[in-house]
């Protein structure tokens, strides 16, 4: 029995800490947790225990960070061998321009991807940018969701500059908000309570029927009124799981999630109905 989706997950292996690179002292002092390495077969066996599923997320930054990326022949092979738990989403470095687009329709067609990760602050890049519109015509075209980084990241935290990480692209009014405005059918995800624009986030996702928000990266002991009021009420069927593994791991975000004040009705729907409904997954 399934009895949560964790819709924002990363693989904790070499690879991650390859990709964070130079990021990734900051990225654990931030976080107060550092990077334990365990292969994706085992972090598949841990949500297994938990009796959930979760999504794994590439991620290609290369264009704007050098660093070398987390694969989507990685993570479409894991989902090969754990399909009962893993749910793919593919990544696509958007500066990558045609070929970005080609490996968009390679990911859902052939590499059976039921998503697509971007991460703007680290990619360096404006969703509502008009020379990425393809990209979101192709994800359109192929039905499946987009998952969009909002808000601040832990990833050149407390670094002198932020090691050159600008906060800029993921604000949610106007780069995420044009977007949904322009792509009616597409679904998408704003990842993270989306601080310092969380009531940004929170009108957009009420405002647009097509965006939705997952709540990962934060304990939700530390979730704000307002938005647990929204997910209580007005948002409910549109709030997300997800913890942002490793940074945070399932356990700790469950128990805090148990002590935060939120109803009882509303819970069964942002630890697994919304994201099965979202996803299209019959579990």
């Amino acid at each position: 029995m399934i009895r949560a989706i964790d819709i924002h997950t990363h693989t904790s292996d070499q690879a991650h800490k390859e990709f964070l690179g130079e990021y990734g002292r900051f990225y654990e002092k931030y976080f107060g947790r550092p990077q334990r390495i365990i292969s994706v077969d085992e972090q598949a066996d841990m949500y297994r225990g938990l009796g959930m599923m979760f999504v794994l997320l590439a991620l290609d930054a290369e264009t704007n960070t050098g660093n070398p990326r987390i694969s989507n022949e990685q993570v479409a092979e894991a989902a090969k061998r754990h399909g009962d738990v893993l749910i793919p989403f593919g990544s696509v470095d958007p500066w990558k321009g045609k070929y970005a687009v080609r490996e968009v329709e390679r990911c859902v067609n052939e590499l059976g991807m039921k998503g697509m990760k971007f991460q703007q602050i680290l990619q360096g890049f404006f969703p509502n940018d008009q020379r990425f519109y393809p990209l979101w015509e192709k994800c359109q075209e192929l039905q499946v969701p987009l998952l969009f980084h909002m808000g601040t990241t832990g990833i050149g935290a407390g670094a002198p500059g932020g090691m050159g990480i600008k906060l800029k692209y993921a604000q949610p009014i106007p780069y995420l908000d044009d977007v949904a405005a322009d792509f009616p059918e597409l679904r998408i995800i704003g990842a993270h309570p989306a601080w310092p624009w969380q009531e940004e986030m929170l009108a957009v996702c009420r405002h647009k029927a097509n965006v939705y928000l997952d709540l990962s990266g934060w304990s939700p002991k530390y979730f704000s009124p307002s938005l647990i009021q929204y997910a209580n009420t007005l948002l409910q069927d549109k709030i997300l799981f997800g913890s942002d593994f490793p940074a945070i791991s399932p356990e700790r975000w469950l128990q805090d999630f148990e002590q935060a004040p939120f109803r009882d009705e509303v819970r069964p729907k942002i630890l697994l109905e919304n994201a099965k409904r979202l996803l299209k997954l019959d579990v």
